[in-house]
């Protein structure tokens, strides 16, 4: 039941600082480009990577730490329904090059991110 809760909790913190990133690029960045999902997506997956590779060192660390940071940061952080709705929203547009660089950027960057962050682990 500890899990569930530092779950629970760490997806709330993930959740308001997506907001909080979402905010901001809004506010300072004008652009058709979906940038601040991109922006929170490629910050969770090098979280999500630091984080993996530092507790591959360390067995101390709790299973509920360990939840709180990576299913419930991470996981209210990133946000892939909304890069999928996003997308969609600019093929609807007819912003179908623009769709299809949202997916190779974001796919590619966070993907390369994860396997290059991690692979020391």
């Amino acid at each position: 039941m500890n899990n569930i809760l530092f779950v629970f909790l760490g997806g709330g913190l993930g959740s308001v600082a997506r907001y909080g990133v979402s905010e901001f690029v809004r506010t300072n960045f004008r652009s058709s480009f979906p940038i601040a999902t991109l922006f929170s997506n490629v910050i969770s997956c090098a979280i999500l990577a630091f984080t993996i590779t530092y507790l591959s060192q360390r067995t101390e660390i709790s299973i509920g730490a360990r939840s709180f940071i990576i299913v419930g940061i991470c996981g209210g952080f990133s946000t892939f329904s909304t890069f999928s709705f996003e997308t969609v929203e600019l093929i609807r547009a007819g912003n179908a090059a623009l769709a299809i660089t949202n997916i190779l950027i974001s796919v590619t960057v966070c993907v390369a991110l994860v396997y290059f962050l991690t692979k020391q682990a």
